[in-house]
């Protein structure tokens, strides 16, 4: 059913397209907050890659993309922090392991399926005009999920990405947080893959949280900041794609850099402004 909104979302098409897109702007910059603090901005990356992989199995399986990514992509996040936790490897080996280790098994299991279907761009890329009302319902459903655990758990997420050994002494359960936090960032992932794609879609989970650092003074705010530079930028995105027949994925994304660079600019001229 089409709803009575003005252009560009007066076609139902784009009116899933700016559903789809509003959930992801809002869940990505979230959890990229805390992965930002953390210093793992590129996590979002190297889950991605083990998506990519679990498309690819599912494509060459006959079932359902999303949930194969989806199985794939927390296996390797929480992989990821475990290693991390165990001290088994550092945060940037493990993500580099899981990045190659993703890809490869992407491409390989591709090519056992055949040839680079139109089905894996869709997912490499990100294909947001083309989701269906199914698709935009399994992503608003993950959306929930999302803003319902942060909502719950957000303060204490807080302390571990903030100091880990103070958390610890504090008592929190710092390594079921930890793995919290990884399961969280995947099922992100999985939800902006139609959107911005899996090569796209830590850009969407850390240059918002880059431009809300240059206009907030706490967490709090910061998270906020971010969730509204993430879903500007994709309304901002989807209604240029539209006007100039332009790939939205790439826009939504190109908007938030955008914003970051303009925030940076005006944070810089607030600094000198005080240094004078």
């Amino acid at each position: 059913m089409t709803l009575p909104l003005p252009w560009p979302f007066d076609r139902q098409y784009m009116q899933l397209a700016l559903l789809s897109g509003l959930v992801v702007g809002a869940c990505a910059p979230l959890i990229g907050t805390f992965l930002v603090q953390k210093r793992l901005s590129l996590m979002g990356d190297g889950v991605g890659h083990m998506a990519f992989a679990g498309v690819a199995a599912g494509l060459l399986a006959g079932v359902s993309p999303l949930w194969t990514a989806l199985v794939a992509a927390v296996a390797g996040a929480v992989t990821i922090e475990w290693l991390r936790l165990h001290q088994r490897a550092s945060g940037d080996l493990a993500l580099a392991v899981f990045f190659y280790t993703g890809i490869a098994g992407g491409v390989v299991l591709t090519g056992l399926a055949g040839s680079l279907n139109a089905g894996v761009l869709t997912y490499l890329f990100g294909s947001v005009l083309t989701v269906s009302p199914a698709d935009a319902r399994s992503i608003f459903i993950l959306g929930v999920v999302i803003l319902a655990v942060v909502a719950v758990s957000w303060r204490a997420m807080f302390a571990v990405v903030l100091d880990e050994e103070a958390a610890r002494v504090a008592g929190l359960p710092v390594d079921a947080l930890s793995l919290g936090l990884a399961t969280l960032t995947a099922v992100t992932v999985v939800a902006a893959m139609r959107v911005v794609g899996v090569l796209l879609v830590a850009a969407l989970m850390v240059l918002p949280v880059g431009a809300a650092q240059r206009l907030a003074r706490s967490f709090a705010a910061t998270l906020r900041w971010a969730v509204a530079v993430g879903v500007g930028s994709v309304v901002v995105g989807l209604a240029v794609a539209r006007a100039g027949g332009l790939a939205p994925g790439g826009t939504i994304v190109l908007v938030a850099s955008a914003t970051f660079a303009l925030t940076s600019t005006i944070d810089l001229g607030r600094r000198r402004v005080r240094a004078s």
